[in-house]
C-alpha cells in the first residue's frame, strides 16, 4: 500500500477502516476525486419545520398553563411536559448522532469531512430551547445540499435559515426607520459583522464598520416565522422590518428593494476576492497544515475566481496539488476526527447511540457547543495540552478493552500501512496485552496527527 493512499484516506478523509487502504491504493488522487457526491441522512427524523411547530406548541401551551393553572386543558399539558421536553430534547441528540454515525460508516468520508468543516464555519451553539431544537438542522438542510456547488449559494441557504437568523439576533434586527424600527425596535449587526469577519471577507480584508452597519441594514426584515402566529415556520421576510433607502456596501450602491437587497449584497461579498483567499486559507489550513504554503492557498483562490466560487473544483485543486501530498503528518487530529477515526479504525459501535455524544464532551469537542460564532479551533494549540492528551489516552483505552480480540499488528497495517515508525511498531509488539497494544497504536504520533 503506497504512502499516498495512507495519506488520501487519513489527511482528506476520516481514517481508514479495514480494507481501505487497498482501495485507495489504485488510484489516490481519483479514489478522493470519487467522494466528492452528495451525503444523506436519515430522513426519518424532523427537519427544522417540524421541530419548531413542536417547540411553538409547547411554549404556547406553558403561557396557557401559567394563565390559567386550574384549565383542563393546562392540567393535561402539565402531564405531557416531560414527554414533550424529553422528544425535543432525544431529537438533538438523534441528528447529532445520525451525522457521527454517518461519518464512521461512510465510505465517502472526504465528504463527510467536508460537512464538518462548513459546519464549522457556519457555527452556531446550542444554548437555549430554541437553538437546541434548530442548531443540528443547519449543517443538514443549508450546508451538506451545498457543498459541492458554488460557495455563494452556500451562504445565502446558511443566512436564510432560522438556525443562524436566531443564533445571531437577525430575527429581531430591524431598519432604525422602517415601521416597525419606528417603535423602538433597534438594528442589530451581529449576522452583518460575523458575515463578512467570518464567513466571507475575514478581518483586515479591507471592509469597514460603515460596511458592516450598511450589510447589517441590508438584511434587515430576514425574519423567523412564528408558527402560531404567522401560520407557517421558516424563513419569514418582514417587509415593515427592512430599513427602507439604498445601501452602499464596500463602495458600490444596491438600490434594490426588500429582500432583494440583501441578496444581492450577500452575494457580492460571497464573490468579492478576498472572500476567495479568506477561505480557501482556511480549506488549506484544516486539510494540509496549521500554517499551509501560500502556493498552495493561491492555487486554490485562482481556482475559485475563475470558476465563481465552485467549492468542487476548487477541493479538486486542492487534491490535486503537490503541496498537499507531503509525507510529514502536520495537522493534530481534533477530538471528532479523533472519535470518528478510532471508530472506523476499530469498527466499534457502542451500545447506546448517544455515547458518541459523552465520548465528545468528555474529550471537549460537543456537537454545536462552540463559545463562539467562530466555531472550534482548527491547529494543534487548540487540541495538544497535557489534560486533552490525557483525556484521550483514558479514553482510546477504554473502547481498547472492549475491541481486545483484534489483532493489533494486523489491524495497525490496516489503518497505517508501511508509514509507522520502527518506535510505534516495538511498542506495539511489546505491548503486555491487545488492549494495551491497540491503545499504544490509538495513541502513536502516527494515528493522532494525519
Amino acid at each position: 500500500m503506497s504512502a499516498d493512499a495512507v495519506i488520501a484516506v487519513n489527511r482528506f478523509g476520516m481514517g481508514a477502516r479495514k480494507g481501505e487502504l487497498e482501495k485507495a491504493s489504485r488510484d489516490p488522487v481519483q479514489y478522493l476525486i470519487d467522494q466528492l457526491q452528495p451525503i444523506s441522512f436519515n430522513e426519518k427524523l424532523p427537519n427544522s419545520d417540524q421541530l419548531s411547530i413542536h417547540l411553538a406548541n409547547y411554549q404556547q401551551q406553558k403561557r396557557l398553563m401559567k394563565k390559567e393553572p386550574d384549565s383542563e386543558q393546562a392540567k393535561d399539558f402539565a402531564k405531557q411536559q416531560k414527554q414533550i421536553r424529553r422528544y425535543l430534547g432525544g431529537n438533538f441528540r438523534a441528528l447529532c448522532c445520525d451525522t457521527l454515525q454517518r461519518a464512521i460508516h461512510s465510505e465517502q468520508s472526504l465528504a463527510w469531512r467536508l460537512l464538518d468543516f462548513w459546519s464549522n464555519h457556519f457555527s452556531v451553539t446550542a444554548k437555549g430551547q430554541m437553538m437546541r431544537v434548530l442548531a443540528p438542522t443547519l449543517e443538514r438542510e443549508a450546508i451538506a445540499p451545498r457543498m459541492f456547488g458554488p460557495f455563494h449559494e452556500m451562504v445565502l441557504a446558511v443566512m436564510h435559515h432560522p438556525a443562524m437568523l436566531v443564533y445571531l439576533n437577525n430575527d429581531k434586527s430591524f431598519g432604525p426607520n422602517s415601521r416597525i424600527g419606528r417603535r423602538g425596535k433597534g438594528l442589530n449587526e451581529n449576522l452583518g459583522r460575523e458575515l463578512m469577519e467570518l464567513h466571507t471577507m475575514g478581518v483586515g480584508s479591507g471592509y469597514t464598520q460603515a460596511d458592516v452597519i450598511e450589510m447589517a441594514k441590508g438584511i434587515t426584515g430576514w425574519s423567523v416565522a412564528r408558527p402560531q402566529r404567522d401560520d407557517t415556520t421558516g424563513f419569514m421576510f418582514r417587509a415593515n422590518g427592512h430599513e427602507p433607502g439604498h445601501r452602499v456596501l464596500l463602495g458600490k450602491t444596491y438600490r434594490q428593494g426588500g429582500e432583494a437587497q440583501g441578496v444581492a449584497m450577500i452575494k457580492a461579498v460571497a464573490r468579492h476576492p478576498a472572500t476567495a483567499k479568506h477561505v480557501s486559507t482556511q480549506l488549506a489550513r484544516h486539510f494540509v497544515s496549521d500554517n499551509p504554503p501560500e502556493s498552495l492557498i493561491k492555487k486554490m483562490t485562482d481556482r475559485w475566481l475563475d470558476t465563481d466560487g465552485n467549492l468542487k473544483e476548487v477541493m479538486i485543486t486542492l487534491i490535486k496539488s503537490d503541496e498537499a501530498w507531503h509525507q510529514e503528518r502536520q495537522k493534530f487530529k481534533s477530538p471528532r476526527e479523533y472519535v470518528i477515526s478510532t471508530c472506523r479504525a476499530l469498527n466499534f459501535q457502542p451500545k447506546k447511540q448517544q455515547a458518541f455524544l459523552w465520548f465528545l464532551k468528555s474529550l471537549g469537542q460537543s456537537p454545536f457547543q462552540a463559545n463562539s460564532p467562530e466555531g472550534y479551533g482548527d491547529i494543534e494549540a487548540d487540541w495538544n495540552g497535557p489534560s486533552a492528551v490525557m483525556s484521550r489516552a483514558n479514553w482510546s483505552s477504554q473502547i481498547a478493552k472492549s475491541r481486545g480480540f483484534l489483532d493489533p499488528v494486523y489491524t495497525m497495517r490496516q489503518l497505517l500501512g508501511e508509514q509507522v515508525s520502527n518506535t510505534t511498531e516495538l511498542a506495539v509488539k511489546r505491548a503486555e496485552s491487545r488492549p494495551q497494544a491497540l491503545t499504544v497504536m490509538l495513541m502513536s504520533p502516527e494515528f493522532l496527527r494525519r
